[in-house]
């Protein structure tokens, strides 16, 4: 019996998430808070500890602080194992220069590789929201000879200039092209109205990442991307494969969020995955135990309802409410709450996502909003009601109409 290949795990979080501004404003983009209680990073961990890595890493550069206190706060694993999640800055080992994209960022964190001497190394984003079990893509890795696996995700044909598109030979079970956000291309052949779309989820041969990363320093016209350019060096080369998600089963999933997988890179798209979190029967289902989404456990007493001053009774519909917060007399539709927000009498919350320590005074209104933490309105004061208003007050406004008010704003009336 052959030993058991060693496995090596590296999570890119340098990112600058502009494009999720104010929100990142202050934060890397994998600390932005989701779902309540969780942060954005949480999902890849999570992802990779269930399918049973025990040594990963985290590549951190733009404004981590937050990002690498919620690391080691959170993610704390036995030693006697030799198990770690540990977030490893830019730290300028091959002079005086920041990561200049994802390769580069694993090319100047070559040391990580060296020290532990995997067979295989898993690199995979930190801003995605979903679940897959990496057990099965390293399965089909090993089991195909290739040296690179790519995962792919399937998507609506008319969303394929979204994305980078896997050309797929399923015969060979290669990578014909790697197409970066194509305009016109053929859908699959197995299903014509879907492409199978890059998740930025990679497996590779140890030696092979290697070779690639290092050639890739060296040129001069590469963008350092391991989309981009490490991808298409091996497709290049014949040694490309690519695992479809569609063939993922995790534990627990149901037919309605089986490969759920969703890019929050933009205000709307974040927006639309809250949504996700609240039906009945949601897309994405939080409450799914035999693969849980770990997070820092809030030290926090359970969420509250009650009558507010007058007596007003309020209501909770559609929504998740986050441990320590209160919401007296308070209207709550169609919302996600974070912990310890407290919402005063005759107070509304409706189509909105509220971070943390978030304060309502009696009679506010939110709609169609985010309110990043430490946001404080005023008694009577609204958000998301009136465009105008709030771009005149300098709010983020999308073109959809989600308002979004940045960490620490006072909103009077």
């Amino acid at each position: 019996m052959s030993a058991p290949k060693k496995i090596f795990g590296i999570i890119l979080a340098g990112g600058e998430g502009k494009r999720l501004m104010p929100l990142t404003a202050d934060r890397a983009k994998p600390a932005v808070p989701f779902g309540g209680q969780y942060r954005l990073i949480d999902f890849a961990i999570s992802n990779l500890i269930n399918s049973g890595l025990r040594q990963v890493v985290v590549l951190t550069q733009y404004k981590s602080h937050s990002l690498d206190r919620h690391i080691s706060q959170t993610w704390r694993m036995s030693a006697l194992l030799d198990s770690y999640v540990a977030s490893v800055p830019a730290q300028q080992r091959l002079g005086k220069r920041w990561f200049s994209g994802s390769a580069d960022a694993i090319l100047q964190s070559m040391n990580l590789i060296n020290d532990e001497k995997p067979d295989i190394v898993v690199v995979i984003g930190a801003d995605h929201v979903y679940r897959m079990d990496f057990r099965q893509m390293l399965d089909a890795h090993i089991a195909s000879g290739a040296k690179a696996t790519v995962a792919g995700i399937r998507q609506p044909l008319a969303l394929a200039s979204q994305f980078g598109v896997i050309d797929a030979d399923a015969e060979s079970g290669r990578i014909k092209q790697f197409l970066e956000k194509p305009t016109d291309i053929a859908g699959l052949e197995d299903s014509p109205h879907e492409v199978l779309a890059s998740m930025g989820n990679y497996i590779f041969d140890t030696d092979a990442l290697i070779a690639a990363v290092e050639a890739d320093g060296e040129s001069p016209t590469s963008g350092h991307d391991m989309g981009g350019d490490i991808v298409p060096y091996f497709v290049d080369r014949g040694e490309a494969g690519y695992y479809d998600m569609k063939q993922n089963e995790v534990p627990g999933s149901s037919p309605r969020d089986r490969s759920y997988w969703r890019d929050v890179g933009t205000i709307d798209s974040f927006f639309d995955a809250h949504r996700d979190l609240i039906s009945t029967l949601p897309i994405f289902n939080l409450y799914n135990m035999e693969w849980p989404i770990h997070s820092q456990a809030v030290n926090s007493p359970p969420a509250k309802f009650v009558r507010d001053s007058v007596g007003r009774i309020g209501n909770a519909i559609d929504s998740i409410v986050s441990l320590g917060s209160v919401l007296s007399g308070t209207h709550l539709e169609r919302s996600v709450v974070g912990p310890w927000t407290l919402a005063g009498g005759g107070s509304t919350i409706t189509d909105s996502v509220v971070f943390d320590h978030v304060r309502l005074g009696q009679g506010a209104r939110v709609h169609r909003a985010i309110l990043d933490k430490n946001v404080v309105l005023a008694d009577g004061a609204t958000v998301g009601v009136d465009r105008e208003r709030d771009l005149a007050r300098g709010f983020t406004v999308t073109e959809s109409g989600i308002t979004v008010v940045g960490k620490g704003v006072f909103i009077e009336r």
